[in-house]
């Protein structure tokens, strides 16, 4: 089983809109990285589930056309707040590939408690429209890659 596990794209600050969507550059983030992706990797994952704010929904919808997935859910599991153990238990049962697409720090408590099984140690570095691609075989988790949206800009 394949697990991609997704930092939301970069979203407007909240001054400029309430509800925070994602911003033309989280949008273009989410292109590129998404485009990438179905080119080498081809991610098929049979549900993409996404954290009740807009900015998720929408990088869960964008990535879920890049790569023809049908099933996009919503899950109050995923908040920033969220315990990672909930996630991580609920992962025992599944084993079809799908996508988490979430928030800081639940992401990297997540990856973390899957990896080394404790959740406070920084194992992942997440940025905005990343995607890092977990791999359980049996009932062990290990990383397979990890694309960030940085690969396609000229550095500074």
């Amino acid at each position: 089983m394949k697990l991609y596990l997704v930092q939301h794209g970069l979203a407007v600050v909240k001054n400029e809109h309430e509800q925070r969507p994602l911003s033309n550059q989280g949008r273009e983030d989410i292109t590129r990285v998404g485009g990438f992706l179905s080119l080498f990797e081809r991610p098929k994952p049979i549900r993409i589930v996404h954290s009740d704010k807009l900015r998720s929904l929408q990088s869960a919808e964008m990535f879920a056309e890049a790569w023809g997935c049908s099933v996009v859910e919503k899950s109050s599991e995923l908040s920033s707040d969220a315990n990672p153990t909930i996630w991580a238990s609920r992962l025992i049962e599944i084993h079809e590939d799908m996508m988490l697409v979430g928030h800081l720090p639940h992401l990297p408590r997540l990856a973390s408690l899957l990896l080394c099984g404790q959740a406070e140690r920084e194992v992942v570095r997440f940025c905005n429209a990343g995607v890092v691609c977990l791999q359980r075989t049996e009932n062990e988790w290990s990383i397979c890659w990890q694309v960030n949206p940085t690969l396609f800009y000229p550095k500074d």
